[in-house]
Order: structure tokens, then C-alpha cells, then sequence
């Protein structure tokens, strides 16, 4: 049965390299009309029959009737993967944590040296602190792979727990070695990625409890640095094509510095950017590969210009070195507005080169206020009080309301008359109206400047609860609108997807205008379409041999 199932997933797979090769990669749902016609697909029944339901889950997907995981679980799924997996050039990963993308098989039988040791009590309280009572014992490489990944439902203050447990085994530079050569030939041989743009954390000295790693007191900031270099140089060695770029991440929220060494967090940046000028005075050969910082966290309560300044200095210091800046901005928010203003500020205070996540300023502002508007409304008629501590209370208080009696009555949940509820679509319409105004500012201006931003579909619908489903992500109104693309993964072990699976998303999300051969553009960073319909031609004879083709290639003379 399994090898009558992976026949029908290579005839597929080499059915799809004939098309996209031919049709120079247009859309998912043009190929798949096209592919109905294939000769030799409709001489084969079972693979007809799997075209047809195919196309029916991308449609159901599309009408709310079908879950993205039924998609993906699908044959044509899995052959689609095997085209991207097989395609000639590798992929560049933008976007990856070195927390969040080591497997269990790799995390287990390091922790369970440090279960077994003399410190097992300190171990297991901590994993129990922050995992919950019944997260002990740790026994299999199960029981780790549990911990590591996100549940359904859960979201941003769980998944920043969670990176926890790889972060108890890194605490020595052969650690470091390993992780880093453990994710480059696990992403490689998986998923063909051939560039890693790691983000990684120089210090994980912290006044949060929950953060706090036992172990770090003989782990330098050189031996992580030099820890990962050696890592990746070593699968380089395997593979010459690979390349990576280091990209040390500061937490942005201010309590996360070493309170016992320094008395602010602006202290402790200023050192940890000494020291990162310092590692490269001692280590030049790092100059290639250590040239870009990138800041991370919880930025809900980071928004207002007081709360970039603690970094300024720092960030401008190593500017005028010749780093690029990168930046988590837009990816949670309080409230809408202020999402897009941190990455307004982002720009105008930092000076910031790449925006990674940005998902405030792909959100529609017209649907998520009417939904808002919806959801209240449904509250509101049956007299239920607004929570304090939720965003649609946030966002109803940051409105401009011409009758405050109106939000008031929302917020004690006491029923609006019909002029009432009028009142608040209209209050509702013009919130959305502006801030919409506030993001194409944002977003034009850094268009204008060249900043790029770097997409996380699985990361953003799983940690955001912004947008309804991935086929709502703004990746192809990006693409639209002329904004500088990359695609990352995030935590991919940990959110539970892959580098190809992220492609699949993005296509299926958008089967009627984003087209194969551009996504591939973006994954790859080939600008040259020319070259990269050669590369698909290339696929098509591998599979089918030069003279053994359905159609032969035209001539280009």
C-alpha cells in the first residue's frame, strides 16, 4: 500500500515538473487546470481522481470548508513538496531562531545528561516552572518533543516559554557547535535550504525568572559567536554552496538585562555592543558573517519613542561599523494603531534595514474593525460587559468617539438602541479609515527606502490571532504593492512546519495570483526569470531524459 501511494506521488511530482516547466511556472490553479489535460494524467485514473478532489480542497480551503492541514496532508501536497525539495537551487532561510529549530532527537540525550547529574533537582524545577507540574519526568525523546511545541490555542507569552528547554543544553561552545551544524544539514537535507540567517541571543543574562538559564556562568559571548561559526563551517566543508550570516538578537523589553551587573537595560546594550565590536578586533574572519543585529521580545507595551531610545545609541554605534539593522516590529500589538506605530518608529529611530514579521501593516484595517464592530455588537446584545484586560476593550477606548456614552454603554454592556449602534459603526468606519491612512504611510515609506521585510505565515497566523486564516495573510498584497520580500520559518520545530511547507502555504493561499516561479524568485533570491525557467527545464529532462520528453523544448534560435 505505501509503495502504491509514493508510485502515485512520483507520477504526480514528475507530471507537475512537465507542466511548470512548460508554462514557465504560472499560478497553482492554472497549473492544475492545465495539468487535467496532461496526457499521460488522464491515462491514469487514480491520479485524475486525486487532480479532481485536489482541486475541490484548494476551492473548500478558499470557502471556509476546508482546513489547510487537510491540504497539506494531501498527495499532490507531498508532490508539490518533492518539486521544491528537488528544485536545483537551494532556498535562503530569513529567518530562523536557533531556540525554536533544534529537534527533539537532537535537545534529548543532552538534557538527559543534566536530569542524570548532580543538579537533576534544580533541572527538573526549573522545566516545572516553566512547563507546569506534569512536565516532569522527562523521559523520551517524545516527552521532549511534547514541551518544545506549541498547542493549539496557545500563543505569544506561551511560545517565548516554551524555547526554554533548548535553551538549558546551550551553554558551552561545543553546544553551540553542534546546534549549528545539527540545523544546517537537517534544513538542507530536508528542505533544501541552502542560507540560514540565524538569529541567536549573544546574552541570556535576565531579571525574569522564567528566562533564567542554570549554567551560564562559564559561557562567553565569544564561544557562542565562535561556537555557531564553527558549526556552520563545518557543514560548509560537506557543502560549498552553503552560506550563513549570524545575526545576534537583543531582547527589546526592559527588564530583560544582567540587573546584577548593570543598572539599566540601556548599560548592558551599550556593553554587548563593545563586546560584539570587540569579537570582530579579535576575529576578522568574522567580518562576513557577523554583520547584522536584529531585536526581538514581547513589543505590546513597546511602541512609544521613550521605548526605542534605551537602544538607540547602541544600534546607531554599530551603524556607523557597518551593520545593517533588523528588527521584530509589527508582529503583536496592544492595539492596531500602536502595531503600526512601533514599526514607525522602528524606521524613524533605528534606521531599521529589514522588518521582520511587519504584520501590522498587511493587516486590513476595514476588516479587522468591522470584525471587531461584529463581535462587540453580538456581546452588547446580550448585555455582556467588556473584559478590561481584552483588546477589544483596548481598541474601543483608543477610538474617537463623538458621544462617549455610547463607548461607555459598550463597556458596562448595556444594550444600544438602533441610533446608538449607528453611532459606533460610524465611530468604528472612520478609526479604520485613519489608521489605514497611518499603515500605506508606513508602508510607502519604506518602500521608498529599500527596507525589506521578511514574511512568516505559520508564525504569524499561529502567534497573532490577527488575521482569520492563512489564505488572509499579506504576503501577496506585498508582493503587489512592489515590497521587497523574504520568507522564514521562525521556530519551525516548535510552530510545527517547515521551510516547503511555508511555500506551500503561501501558493495555496493565493492560487489565482501569486505564480510559482516568482515564489521561487523570493525563496531563492534569483532575480534572473530567464535563468530560472532554464533551471525548471533542467528538472524536466533529469526526469524525463533529453529525448525521452512528451514535447521537446522550443528552439530559442
Amino acid at each position: 500500500m505505501f509503495a502504491k501511494k509514493e508510485k502515485i506521488i512520483n507520477e504526480i511530482k514528475n507530471a507537475l515538473i512537465d507542466i511548470i516547466s512548460e508554462t514557465n511556472g504560472i499560478t497553482i490553479s492554472d497549473t492544475l487546470e492545465l495539468l487535467a489535460y496532461h496526457p499521460e494524467l488522464k491515462c491514469n485514473p487514480l491520479v485524475e481522481k486525486s487532480l479532481q478532489e485536489f482541486r475541490k480542497l484548494i476551492a473548500g480551503f478558499h470557502n471556509n470548508e476546508v482546513d489547510i492541514s487537510t491540504i497539506l496532508s494531501h498527495p499532490f501536497s507531498e508532490a508539490f513538496f518533492g518539486f521544491f525539495k528537488e528544485f536545483p537551487l537551494s532556498y535562503h532561510e530569513e529567518h530562523i531562531h536557533l531556540t525554536g529549530s533544534l529537534s527533539a532527537e537532537f535537545i534529548y540525550p543532552r538534557l538527559k545528561k543534566l536530569l542524570d547529574g548532580p543538579d537533576k533537582k534544580l533541572y527538573e524545577d526549573k522545566i516545572k516552572q516553566v512547563y507546569g507540574e506534569d512536565s516532569i519526568p522527562v523521559t523520551s525523546v517524545g516527552d521532549v518533543d511534547r514541551l518544545i511545541r506549541l498547542k493549539e490555542g496557545e500563543q505569544f507569552k506561551t511560545y517565548l516559554k516554551i524555547l526554554y528547554l533548548s535553551k538549558l543544553i546551550l551553554t558551552t561552545k561545543e553546544a553551540h557547535v553542534e546546534a549549528a551544524y545539527h540545523m544546517a544539514s537537517e534544513l538542507y537535507d530536508k528542505y533544501n535550504v541552502g542560507k540560514i540567517r540565524l538569529k541567536f541571543t549573544l546574552s541570556r543574562s535576565t531579571g525574569i525568572s522564567d528566562e533564567q538559564i542554570p549554567g551560564l556562568e562559564n559561557l562567553t559571548e565569544d564561544d557562542v559567536v565562535l561556537g555557531l561559526y564553527e558549526g556552520f563551517m563545518k557543514f560548509k566543508a560537506e557543502k560549498p554552496f552553503f552560506n550563513f550570516i549570524l545575526s545576534p538578537s537583543f531582547r527589546k523589553e526592559s527588564n530583560f538585562f544582567d540587573q546584577n551587573a548593570y543598572d539599566s537595560k540601556k548599560e548592558h546594550f551599550d556593553e554587548q555592543v563593545v563586546s560584539i565590536l570587540d569579537i570582530l578586533k579579535k576575529y576578522p574572519f568574522l567580518k562576513e558573517v557577523l554583520s547584522e543585529v536584529d531585536t526581538v521580545g514581547d513589543e505590546r507595551e513597546l511602541y512609544r519613542k521613550k521605548h526605542f531610545m534605551e537602544m538607540k545609541s547602541g544600534l546607531r554605534r554599530l551603524q556607523y561599523q557597518g551593520f545593517r539593522i533588523r528588527s521584530h516590529h509589527g508582529e503583536t500589538w496592544k492595539i492596531l494603531r500602536l502595531g503600526v506605530q512601533a514599526v514607525d518608529n522602528a524606521l524613524n529611530i533605528w534606521h531599521i534595514d529589514t522588518l521582520e514579521h511587519g504584520l501590522s501593516l498587511g493587516i486590513n484595517p476595514n476588516y479587522y474593525f468591522h470584525r471587531l464592530f461584529q463581535r462587540i455588537m453580538e456581546m452588547n446584545q446580550n448585555q455582556k460587559p467588556l473584559d478590561p484586560k481584552s483588546f477589544e476593550y483596548d481598541e474601543i477606548m483608543d477610538m474617537e468617539w463623538q458621544d462617549e456614552e455610547v463607548r461607555d454603554k459598550i463597556v458596562k454592556g448595556e444594550k444600544l438602541t438602533q441610533k446608538e449602534q449607528i453611532k459606533f459603526l460610524k465611530t468604528k468606519f472612520h478609526t479604520a479609515r485613519e489608521i489605514e491612512h497611518y499603515q500605506h504611510d508606513v508602508l510607502n515609506r519604506m518602500i521608498n527606502k529599500k527596507v525589506s521585510l521578511v514574511a512568516l505565515p505559520s508564525s504569524n497566523l499561529k502567534l497573532t490571532g490577527a488575521f482569520p486564516d492563512y489564505k488572509d495573510h499579506p504576503f501577496s498584497w506585498w508582493e503587489k504593492k512592489g515590497v521587497s520580500l523574504g520568507i522564514g520559518t521562525d521556530n519551525y520545530i516548535t510552530l510545527s512546519t517547515n521551510y516547503i511547507q511555508e511555500l506551500l502555504i503561501l501558493l495555496y493561499s493565493n492560487p489565482t495570483s501569486l505564480k510559482i516561479t516568482k515564489l521561487l524568485m523570493v525563496a531563492t533570491k534569483e532575480t534572473r526569470r530567464p535563468y530560472i525557467s532554464h533551471l525548471l527545464w533542467e528538472m524536466r529532462k533529469t526526469i524525463r531524459g533529453s529525448e525521452g520528453a512528451l514535447h521537446q523544448r522550443p528552439s530559442q534560435e
